[in-house]
C-alpha cells in the first residue's frame, strides 16, 4: 500500500511496481486523481483518527509518502502543531494500524532535514549522525521517526526509514522548476562563482532504493540516506541543466559575500542558503547494507527532467493557442 500515491514520488512508484507485477493499493486524497492500473482508495484526511482498515486488507508492505511538506511562508498560527497532526500523529496512527493488520514492513520516506540544514566542507551527513532538525517540518519528521522506532520495538513489524536529499525528475516543482525556467528563458544569473557542494537524488534513483527496501533483509529497522552519489555546486548544476535543456547557461560571477549581502537586503536569506550553502550526504551505509548503488547518472537524470519540462511547455503553448 502506498500513501500519497498521486504525488511526485507516489505516482511513478505505483507505475513501476505495477510494471514489476506487484499488487498495489494506492491511497489518494481525491478520487479525481486515480492511479492507472492499481486499486485506488480515497483517504480525505490524514491524522490521528484516520481509518486505514480498507487500505490495509491483505497488505504486507506499507510505503508512507503522504505528508505535510515544507512550507516557506506558512500562514498557520502554530505551524508545528499543523505539521504534527499529519506528519507525526497521522504517521504513527497508520503505523499502529499497520502493525495490528499484520503488515510485515513499513517504509517511511522522511527527509534529510532531520540531519540538519547544511554541512561543512569534508563532513557530509551520515545515517548515524545525531539528528539536528531545524524548523517545524524537520522536527515533525524527526518525531515521526522516533515514534516509528518505538512501535517497531514493540511489534513484529519492521520499519525502514529513508531520508532523501532534494529530489528532482520529471514533474519536479518548487526551486528546481524555477531554475529550469530561468535557464530556458536565457535569464542572466549571478551564480557563476558558487563553490558549494550539494547532494541531490533523481526520482529514478530514489524509486530504485525504495523498491530495493521492500524485500531486502538488510533494510529491516534501519535508516538510510540516499543521493546520486555525485555532489554538485550550484554553478555546476546550472551548467549541466542548461546542457540538458539545449541552452547556454548565462552565468556571471559575483563574489559570495556580495550575494549574501544582497540576499539580506532583499529579505531572501532562505533563497541564498539554498543556492549557496553546502549539504552533502554519505551513502556508504546504504551501499554496504543493501549492496545498492544509484543506477542512473546525474546527466541522464537531468536529461529526462529537461525533456519532460520542455514537453510540458509545448503542451501548454498548444493549449493556449486553441483558446
Amino acid at each position: 500500500m502506498i500513501s500519497g500515491a498521486a504525488g511526485f514520488i507516489g505516482r511513478p512508484l505505483c507505475a513501476e511496481l505495477f510494471r514489476q507485477g506487484q499488487a498495489v493499493v494506492a491511497t489518494v486524497r481525491s478520487n479525481n486523481l486515480p492511479i492507472d492500473d492499481v486499486e485506488n482508495l480515497t483517504i480525505s484526511t490524514i491524522d490521528c483518527d484516520t481509518d486505514w482498515a480498507k487500505a490495509l486488507v491483505g497488505v504486507n508492505v506499507v510505503i508512507h509518502l503522504a505528508a505535510r511538506t515544507h512550507v516557506l511562508k506558512d500562514i498557520e498560527s502554530d505551524p508545528l502543531a499543523e505539521f504534527r497532526k499529519i506528519n507525526v500523529e497521522g504517521t504513527l496512527n497508520l503505523a499502529r494500524q499497520s502493525a495490528k493488520a499484520g503488515v510485515r514492513r513499513f517504509i517511511y520516506i522522511s527527509s534529510i532535514k532531520v540531519n540538519g540544514e547544511k554541512t561543512v566542507s569534508g563532513k557530509p551527513f551520515t545515517a548515524e549522525d545525531r539528528p539536528a532538525p531545524i524548523g517545524p517540518y524537520a522536527l515533525s519528521k524527526h518525531e515521526a521517526e522516533d515514534g516509528l522506532c518505538r512501535i517497531a520495538s514493540k511489534n513484529d513489524m519492521e520499519v525502514v526509514i529513508i531520508r532523501p536529499t532534494l529530489v528532482y525528475g520529471p514533474g519536479v516543482k518548487a526551486n528546481f522548476l524555477t531554475m529550469m525556467n530561468w535557464l530556458n528563458r536565457g535569464i542572466p544569473l549571478p551564480l557563476g562563482a558558487i563553490n558549494n557542494k550539494r547532494s541531490l537524488v533523481s526520482l529514478d534513483n530514489l524509486l530504485n532504493l525504495i523498491i530495493t527496501c521492500i524485500e531486502h533483509p538488510g533494510a529491516a529497522n534501519q535508516t538510510f540516506l540516499v543521493s546520486d552519489d555525485e555532489d554538485l555546486s550550484t554553478t555546476d548544476l546550472l551548467e549541466r541543466m542548461a546542457v540538458a535543456l539545449g541552452k547556454s547557461a548565462r552565468l556571471f560571477k559575483v563574489p559570495i559575500h556580495l550575494l549574501e549581502a544582497g540576499a539580506g537586503w532583499l529579505g531572501i536569506n532562505t533563497v541564498y542558503q539554498r543556492l549557496c550553502d553546502s549539504l552533502q550526504v554519505d551513502i556508504s551505509k546504504t551501499r554496504a547494507l543493501l549492496g545498492w548503488a544509484p543506477p542512473m547518472s546525474v546527466d541522464i537524470a537531468l536529461r529526462k527532467t529537461a525533456e519532460y519540462f520542455l514537453c510540458s511547455l509545448s503542451d501548454k503553448r498548444k493549449l493556449a493557442s486553441k483558446h
